[in-house]
């Protein structure tokens, strides 16, 4: 079970002792095959995981654990929030408490950055972190790192695509996993004359699958790459784009793609022809990210030191600390259950009823 209760403390650190010892001993092993480039994850660290922090009022106990750099923030299909911060690694919301978990030593040493969160059709929560892939599967979690395969501990990307298969955006190129082994994924030559990744090459910051299947990867400094039965197409600044480092992307309800870059603001894309929001003067910021759709189709996107913008299909508005956000620089936007929006901030969260933005830790009915 998730949730340890003060009498089962106890037990719970003694299985925690066994697992660690287990772990020490046992043998990681590494399987490799050059002309498959797959890498064997069967001996993966499965760590007994143990809530450290537990507050029955969470809303009264939030300093400390969310008040920080919040990259990302994601709803379970049972209703869990998961945060996944800076430095304070991962931390959930779950039956009226809120957790932050030992993941290993590791990661907790090393106060793992958590950038990326999804779920699989199993329910199976994947985190892709500055310390490896982790996998929480309702007891367990599961860490994959370079001692089981995985070419690079520093992931910035998982997506799952429509078939189950798990894509990595890695330090050391695109790798595939398909629960046992990792397979390393080639793009072809870019067609970027002088590529200025902020990272790294072929890094991928962003997956995207949309409604007819085909898959987009963001790459660092490398514009965006179309993958589409077996063939690729390149988008660079050569072909419409207005940056070559892009940030994030998304598919609206139309099929429109928006495009956010680190230089080049906000684009959308309709397979033709590129609309260009910022250079238009329509929004600010030129280092623009975090795009989601919540119910009533609204596109919310982030734009650094701007705030956040809200686009309902004609008109652009825009949200600031001014009305009620705890900082300007969003890393992260979310949408509960309860159709309330969640702000991950450099300084916390903040959460928006359909009517004011308040600071988390100050707001009851997020714990309803």
């Amino acid at each position: 079970m998730m949730t340890t209760t003060r009498k089962s403390l106890m037990i719970l650190k003694l299985l925690l002792l066994v697992a660690i010892l287990k772990s020490c001993d046992s043998n990681q092993t590494k399987n490799s095959s050059t002309q498959l480039q797959e890498k064997s994850a069967e001996n993966s660290q499965n760590a007994v995981f143990q809530p450290n922090t537990l507050f029955e009022q969470p809303h009264s106990n939030l300093d400390g654990m969310v008040t920080e750099f919040v990259r990302k923030i994601y709803q379970d299909q049972s209703g869990n929030i998961w945060f996944g911060t800076n430095a304070n690694g991962i931390i959930a919301y779950r039956n009226n408490s809120l957790e932050s978990f030992y993941i290993n030593e590791n990661f907790n040493k090393n106060k793992g950055a958590v950038r990326a969160i999804t779920e699989d059709h199993k329910g199976q929560i994947w985190f892709a972190t500055s310390s490896g892939l982790i996998k929480f599967d309702g007891e367990n979690f599961t860490v994959y790192s370079e001692q089981d395969g995985l070419p690079a501990n520093e992931l910035w990307s998982v997506f799952i695509d429509k078939k189950g298969l798990i894509w990595l955006g890695t330090t050391e190129g695109i790798y595939q996993f398909n629960g046992n082994k990792f397979t390393k994924f080639n793009l072809p030559k870019s067609e970027v004359k002088k590529p200025l990744p902020m990272l790294a090459n072929n890094l991928v910051f962003k997956f995207l699958q949309d409604r007819n299947g085909t898959l987009w990867l963001v790459v660092d400094g490398n514009g965006i790459y179309k993958y589409e039965n077996e063939n690729f197409t390149q988008l660079t600044k050569e072909t419409g784009l207005t940056d070559n480092n892009i940030a994030d992307i998304f598919e609206d309800q139309k099929g429109n793609i928006w495009i956010g870059s680190f230089n080049g603001g906000v684009s959308k894309y309709d397979g033709k022809t590129f609309t260009n929001f910022t250079k238009e003067r329509i929004i600010d910021g030129n280092e623009v990210y975090n795009f989601f759709k919540d119910h009533q189709e609204n596109i919310w996107f982030s734009a650094e030191n701007y705030g956040v913008y809200r686009y309902d299909g004609k008109n652009f508005k825009q949200f600031t600390a001014k009305d009620g956000l705890a900082t300007n620089t969003i890393q992260s936007i979310f949408e509960d259950n309860k159709k309330q929006i969640w702000f991950g901030t450099w300084q916390g969260l903040s959460l928006y009823d359909g009517n004011e933005i308040t600071d988390a830790k100050a707001k009851e009915t997020w714990v309803k």
